[in-house]
């Protein structure tokens, strides 16, 4: 270890005194240093994160029900019906016994009875019923990477923002409607995008009213103006995208 931080050492004074054309010896020497020196450039949290929904070691019922929460949209951001029509038979096949719903729901797995609910509670526009995710847990966890794996494994473009930078609520509903609303247009693939806004619990009230005043006023008015889908679409007046909070202290 001391002769390869020798060697390193001497490698850094000759790119720092640009003397490239000494003798090759030290050069040779310090080849390896020079890969294990740029290797600390890199963090390990980095080097190693998940890139793949396998690859994920955190809470597989947490994993699985925020993925078939972000599958739930795929009706209103990809036009797929049949995703969202193949679930249902699934669920209402289970109980074929003439059995009360109370007994039946006993035999039933956790993530069983969730993904129910979740499918059970759409709304009019076949929009899953809680517009906003929320993944809380200490540092560390993993949240921001699972939001950040889930999204790009269900066909998004993960969109990242702060809610403790932005502390004007003015800007914070600029980008929450930017991001929401505005397609991608940095490449021939463009994917929908997916907002996650980390460290929810550090934006200021007035920034969750604006939050808050954006999903129930587009509700409103979705309800107010049915039967014209693709006028809304156009105007932008309905949330058509989901959104994950991420929080330490829920």
């Amino acid at each position: 270890r001391r002769h390869v931080l020798e060697a390193s050492q001497q490698l850094t004074e000759i790119i720092n005194s640009d003397t490239g054309t000494k003798s090759p010896e030290p050069s040779g020497e310090a080849e390896p240093a020079d890969e294990e020196d740029s290797a600390p450039h890199c963090l390990w949290v980095d080097k190693f994160t998940p890139r793949r929904y396998m690859e994920l070691l955190s809470d597989d019922y947490t994993n699985r029900c925020l993925l078939k929460w972000l599958k739930l949209w795929d009706t209103v951001v990809f036009g797929k019906e049949k995703a969202v029509k193949k679930a249902k038979p699934s669920a209402e096949a289970h109980p074929p016994f003439s059995q009360p719903k109370e007994q039946q729901n006993k035999w039933k797995t956790k993530v069983q009875l969730t993904e129910e609910i979740l499918e059970a509670e759409l709304d009019q526009h076949k929009r899953p019923k809680y517009k906003v995710a929320l993944l809380c847990g200490p540092p560390g966890l993993g949240k921001t990477t699972l939001a950040h794996v889930i999204a790009r494994h269900a066909g998004y473009n993960a969109v990242e923002m702060n809610a403790s930078d932005d502390r004007s609520p003015e800007v914070f509903k600029t980008r929450i409607e930017a991001a929401t609303q505005m397609k991608s247009v940095l490449g021939a693939n463009e994917k929908p995008n997916c907002l996650i806004i980390d460290e929810i619990d550090g934006a200021p009230a007035a920034s969750i009213n604006v939050l808050l005043n954006i999903i129930h006023r587009k509700d409103v008015e979705g309800e107010a103006a049915a039967g014209t889908g693709r006028r809304r679409r156009r105007e932008g007046g309905l949330l058509l995208r989901p959104i994950i909070c991420i929080c330490n202290d829920q």
